[in-house]
């Protein structure tokens, strides 16, 4: 049997998201040194500060200032961080409650290793070098000596320049294997060939392939060509540009179903305006030179295809 394939894959966008009053407060705050959270309906003080009280659901506004000094009420220790977390050598990370506080800060702890941390331990915040507004102005926490500073103190929130929204980088790197079924799926694919698999019960041919019957329950293992030409069961016109997709709008992307499949499968719709595509349209895939898939799909020219060959793929 041909190596199951597998290769490292990485998902990342910005995340953008605009601020209310209380985690703008939050933000700024740090920005110029200075840690706030809200004080609950019962007199708590949340830190990171909310904007509805999570007992009663009442809306939060009354900031208070607390100390960037702490306890470790609990820990855990890092020892190979990751691209993008706060230290680029072992820590801990900690959940530490500031004094002023009634909730924990979740956080990294600069130390020299495991023995050093310890839950009860003090700590205080590591200010960052340059700060933006965002939860990376604390760089860190480091090990404190000192004792519990005074409470909480009022604070009006009130900052010039305040931060209005931030944009976050999220990024997952993982390792993607698409298993037996889609391994034989995509290796036919760099031979210009389409191959699904037949349930053995309900004999549907599902491209691509999942290795198994999703209504039947039941393993496919008899793998069929299909294709190349099929039918358009449906579409959508795309009149949005999206980052690094160098299509001129507007473009239409539609579900396929190839001859000899009983499942649609969706690719670009080209070679026609995107005006005149329509259900029943035949079609066939266009390859582009060394290609490992279609890169787009082109009418045929044959007579559309009659809506009850292909109304249950819609």
């Amino acid at each position: 049997m041909p190596e199951v394939l597998k290769a490292p894959l990485v998902v990342e966008f910005p995340f953008t998201r605009s601020l209310g009053p209380v985690q703008s407060a939050f933000l700024t705050g740090l920005r110029e040194r200075t840690v706030l959270g809200v004080k609950t309906t019962d007199g708590k003080v949340l830190v990171p500060p909310v904007e509805y009280d999570p007992v009663t659901a009442d809306e939060l506004r009354d900031l208070v200032e607390v100390e960037p000094t702490g306890t470790v009420t609990t820990w855990a220790w890092n020892p190979g961080p990751r691209r993008g977390q706060p230290l680029d050598t072992p820590f801990a990370w900690v959940l530490v409650k500031l004094d002023g506080a009634d909730t924990g800060l979740l956080h990294a702890l600069d130390a020299p290793g495991p023995d050093a941390v310890t839950t009860g331990m003090r700590v205080r915040v590591r200010w960052a070098a340059e700060r933006t507004g965002a939860i990376t102005d604390i760089a860190c926490f480091e090990p404190y000596e000192g004792a519990a500073d005074t409470g909480p103190a009022a604070h009006d929130g009130r900052f010039d320049d305040a931060v209005g929204g931030i944009v976050a980088e999220a990024r997952l790197d993982y390792v993607y294997s698409p298993g037996r079924a889609q391994t034989a799926y995509i290796n036919a694919l760099a031979d210009r060939r389409t191959v699904g698999e037949r349930c053995p019960s309900c004999r549907k041919v599902y491209v691509p392939p999942r290795g198994a019957c999703p209504t039947c329950g039941v393993a496919t293992t008899d793998r069929v060509e299909v294709g190349p030409a099929g039918t358009v069961t449906t579409f959508c016109i795309v009149n949005v540009k999206a980052k690094n997709l160098d299509i001129e709008l507007p473009y239409v992307y539609a579900h396929i179903a190839l001859d000899g499949a009983d499942l649609a499968l969706h690719g670009r719709i080209a070679g026609i305006p995107y005006d005149q595509v329509r259900m029943g349209l035949r079609v066939e895939p266009v390859w582009t030179e060394g290609g490992r898939y279609p890169d787009h799909y082109r009418p045929t020219g044959e007579p559309d295809a009659d809506y009850d060959t292909y109304k249950e793929l819609v």
